[in-house]
């Protein structure tokens, strides 16, 4: 069982490191050097298949790093003896709160970005041959693009939380039932509001938000992550003690 669960651990990191690598990569470096290059530069990286093959390994990255995290979890419950004794300490609650949160940026990846990628990859190669743009890639593009950002942002207190299960356990200590029930109500409604503004109304920037401008640039984004970590933190704090 031991050899089992460090192989499940030891491919949910490769897997993990493939996928936010490749989502730094989208945020950090290829938005913004597609923000200042010229469109027969953008479309040659698209239409040539660079976006394409970082796609697969992003996507494939994100479902990887689903499946053997679940499943860690899952052996985790049964070693130490079912869910309640798993939601008893702190570890099962930090690993649940970064669970959570790295499912929904999979959805995201697998629902919401993916798909718009794939419209504006399909409107690229039209152009490119001479052809009219598909009208919606331009809303399309805009969409998967707050939602890339909003994974970036939630990939921060993803990460806190999955260090803290094993490194920092004395953060909290979970209490009673009530205070259990009233953490998981105050942690969903925040993750609830936060994927609400990135899936609903506009997207593009001169229509776009309060919520969706913050994550316009690459330093609102990362200030947003670190906010939201300290929300759940100092949540986490009040309602546990």
């Amino acid at each position: 069982m031991d050899a089992w669960l460090f192989l499940l651990r030891w491919f949910h990191f490769l897997a993990g490191i493939t996928w936010i690598g490749m989502l730094y990569y989208f945020n950090f470096v290829q938005v913004p050097f597609f923000a200042g290059a010229e469109a027969p530069v953008r479309t040659g990286m698209i239409a040539g298949g660079l976006v394409s093959r970082a796609l697969w390994w992003f996507r494939w990255g994100a479902m990887l790093t689903f499946i053997t995290g679940w499943l860690y979890v899952i052996h985790r419950i049964v070693q130490l003896g079912g869910i309640q004794a798993f939601f008893n300490g702190a570890y099962g609650w930090a690993i649940f709160i970064g669970g959570i949160i790295g499912s929904l940026m999979w959805f995201n990846v697998w629902f919401i970005i993916w798909p718009a990628q794939q419209v504006v990859m399909a409107s690229t190669a039209r152009v490119k041959e001479g052809g009219q743009a598909i009208p919606e890639a331009a809303a399309r593009g805009a969409r998967g693009g707050v939602a890339s950002r909003t994974n970036t942002m939630l990939s921060i207190p993803m990460l806190f939380f999955m260090g803290t299960a094993s490194h920092f356990q004395t953060l909290f200590t979970p209490g009673a039932r009530p205070s259990k029930i009233t953490m998981m109500i105050v942690f969903l409604i925040i993750l609830a509001i936060v994927e609400w503004n990135a899936v609903v109304g506009p997207a593009t920037p001169d229509k776009a938000s309060a919520g969706k401008k913050v994550l316009a640039t690459v330093k609102g984004t990362l200030w947003a992550g670190f906010i939201l970590t300290a929300v759940y933190v100092i949540a986490l704090k009040i309602i546990f003690g």
